[in-house]
Order: structure tokens, then C-alpha cells, then sequence
């Protein structure tokens, strides 16, 4: 073994054929025994005269050389499409509180949308040998793209590795489902108890399965109720903030008879009572309007928005756990209800409307 002695001013770099030398084993053996093995385990009386010789020559381990041995790292990956957007952040703070319970990092990849980027992003942590891969975000309804995702996932689970999605259950690993279309369903159904009759919805692109599924789902509420949603009332835009007002901006210039908004989710929600300051109205006594998820922000939201409720922190923290379930175990779906919040932004129908507004509004700039 080289000269370990440290007082001649350099520090020289232990190495694992140091510690292998002290303990008088082989190379294989000492790093079984500092990196863990996925196929062969080191003796107890062996496996300490390597631990007490890496103490002795405080030995640090090499990550990389871990990851190799034991075929996973200590990252866990989690791949979603905007952390600047407030559904998304949420679920991240959750996940992030579990892995840190664990002792684990994580690695976020953002796809900002982009087609192909969920699927590169996978691609990146399977190669950096990630413990376990979360994804969030909606699917959508392209099957090439789908498929070739589930290959990635397939070959990541064959080499070890655990997959958990809060996303539709389109994927064959664990899933957290929420229930987007028995959560719009339920709130139409309260906003006509509330005495609305005549609606718009803000809906993103058709591809995006979440949006599909809340717009299906309001419009099946409406129709329970024996009221219709008129097909020029539904406002095709992207599922972000800048959406949601662009196509708020939209309805204002046409200005139907409608006393309630529907946004697909919070954010586009967000958006929409923007346009309405300023188009000089006012979100709750002009025109109602709701949106869908209850994301923390809607805290500084005033009005106070109506939407439906998610437990998104919770949703991360949960679908850590189920990445990080035993390799094999068999794949669940778990479905999740949301919860309708009524709030100051859709009190009871008054007779208002969109387009009684906008003319009043009209009339005191005249």
C-alpha cells in the first residue's frame, strides 16, 4: 500500500485498492462491501474489516462507483412540464418533503410542453441510473408518442428501476388518477344550483387529455340539469395563465349573455379574471367564474376563486411512496376525488350577464 502519510503537506487521494490492501481482501470484495450489490453479498466479519479500514483511512465512497454496484443512485427524478406553474410546484414541494424523509435528492426535469421532452427526460434518468422516476402532467392523445414513452418506462423497470405518475391511468405504472371529469361534473351541477344558466368554458387544446376530460365533464353536469353549453361558448386556448386571458379576451369581444366561466384549471382561471380588470369588470359581480385544482396562490386571489380541490401537496408525497415501492410489486391506480370549493367568485345568479356588463360598462365611458 502507498505512503498514506498526510503531514508532508499534500493530501493524498485514498482509493478503494487502499482500503481493499488495509483490509486484506480483494478490490470486488471491498467495494461489495462499501457499495452494496445487487448479486453477491460480503460475509459479516468481511464487510467489517472493510468499514473499520475506510474509517481508518477516511475513505469517502465514489457516487458513481455506487450507482454501478448497486444499480440506482440516491437521485429520484421527477419529470413535469412547468415548476413555475403553481399545480406543479405543489406536487414538487411534495415529493421533495418525501425524498428528503428518505434521505434522497431530487432531479427535476421540466419539458415546457415540448412534445418529445417526457420522453428524452426519461431517457436521461434511466441513464444516470435514477432509484425512481415520478412524472406529472397530462397525457395526450398521441399514441406514437405514448407508446414510445412505455418502451422507455419498460426498459428503466427492467433494469430496476420504479415508476409512479400522477397523470390518466394510460401508462402501465403506478398512477394517481385524479378525477377530473366527476370533479367538473360535480361543480356544473352546483354552479346551476346556484341559478346559472348560461356558461362559457376556457378549454385547452383538445389534445391534452386533462382538458378534455374537465370540459366533458362540465358539460355531462350541465346536461343533468336539463342546461345546455352552446358550442360557440367553448374557447379552445393553451392550458396556461396567458391562455386563459387571451381567451377571456376573446369571450369580452364577443360578449355573449353568459353569468359564468369556466376555466379547465386555476391558472387559465388566474388569467381570465386579469382580462376582466381589464376590460374594467369585475370577476364575481359581473360575470362569475371558476376554475379547477385549488392551487396555493388562489390564496392572494381576490375575489376568492371557486374551484375544485386537490390535495396536490399530497399527491407528490404519495406518488414518491409508490416509486419507491419493492421492484415487482404489482402496479396500482389510485383514483382521486376532487372537492367542489364555492367561493366570492360565483355567488348566486343575479340576472347579470357578460354582455349586461359590458353595455353598462359602454354606457359610463359614453
Amino acid at each position: 500500500m502507498r505512503d498514506l502519510d498526510r503531514s508532508s503537506g499534500g493530501v493524498p487521494l485514498v482509493t478503494l485498492a487502499d482500503v481493499a490492501a488495509l483490509a486484506g481482501v480483494s478490490l470486488a470484495t471491498a467495494s461489495r462491501a462499501l457499495n452494496g450489490s445487487k448479486n453477491r453479498r460480503v460475509a459479516d466479519d468481511l464487510r467489517e474489516r472493510v468499514l473499520e479500514a475506510a474509517r481508518r483511512l477516511d475513505y469517502a465512497p465514489n457516487p458513481n462507483a455506487q450507482a454501478v454496484a448497486r444499480g440506482r443512485t440516491d437521485s429520484v427524478g421527477l419529470v413535469m412540464h412547468d415548476i413555475a406553474d403553481p399545480y406543479f410546484s405543489s406536487i414538487a414541494a411534495g415529493v421533495i418533503a418525501g425524498a428528503e424523509d428518505q434521505g434522497l435528492a431530487v432531479t427535476i426535469a421540466t419539458t415546457g410542453r415540448r412534445p418529445g421532452a417526457e420522453l428524452e427526460s426519461v431517457a436521461r434518468l434511466r441513464r444516470q441510473r435514477a432509484r425512481a422516476i415520478v412524472l406529472v402532467g397530462s397525457r395526450l392523445s398521441d399514441q406514437v408518442a405514448t407508446a414510445r414513452l412505455i418502451e422507455e418506462f419498460e426498459a428503466y423497470v427492467e433494469g430496476g428501476g420504479r415508476v409512479a405518475a400522477i397523470t390518466q391511468p394510460v401508462l402501465p405504472v403506478d398512477t394517481l388518477a385524479i378525477e377530473n371529469r366527476a370533479g367538473a361534473q360535480a361543480l356544473a351541477q352546483a354552479l346551476v344550483e346556484l341559478g346559472h344558466r348560461e356558461f362559457a368554458v376556457l378549454a385547452g387544446d383538445p389534445a391534452v387529455m386533462t382538458s378534455q376530460d374537465r370540459l366533458a365533464g362540465f358539460r355531462d353536469g350541465l346536461r343533468r340539469t336539463g342546461t345546455r353549453l352552446a358550442r360557440e361558448n367553448v374557447l379552445r386556448t393553451a392550458f396556461t395563465r396567458d391562455g386563459g386571458y387571451e381567451a377571456m379576451r376573446r369571450l369580452i369581444a364577443r360578449a355573449p349573455a353568459v353569468s359564468c366561466v369556466f376555466a379547465v384549471n386555476d391558472v387559465m382561471a388566474v388569467g381570465a379574471m386579469a382580462a376582466l380588470r381589464e376590460a374594467g369588470l369585475v370577476a364575481g359581480h359581473d360575470v362569475a367564474i371558476a376554475g379547477f385544482d385549488d392551487i396555493e396562490t388562489l390564496r392572494d386571489v381576490t375575489p376568492a376563486l371557486s374551484t375544485v380541490g386537490v390535495p396536490l401537496r399530497d399527491l407528490g408525497t404519495q406518488a414518491l411512496g409508490l416509486a419507491l415501492r419493492e421492484s415487482g410489486t404489482p402496479v396500482e391506480v389510485v383514483r382521486v376525488a376532487g372537492h367542489v370549493q364555492l367561493r366570492e367568485s360565483t355567488p348566486p345568479a343575479t340576472g347579470r350577464t357578460l354582455a349586461t356588463a359590458l353595455e353598462e360598462a359602454r354606457v359610463l365611458r359614453a
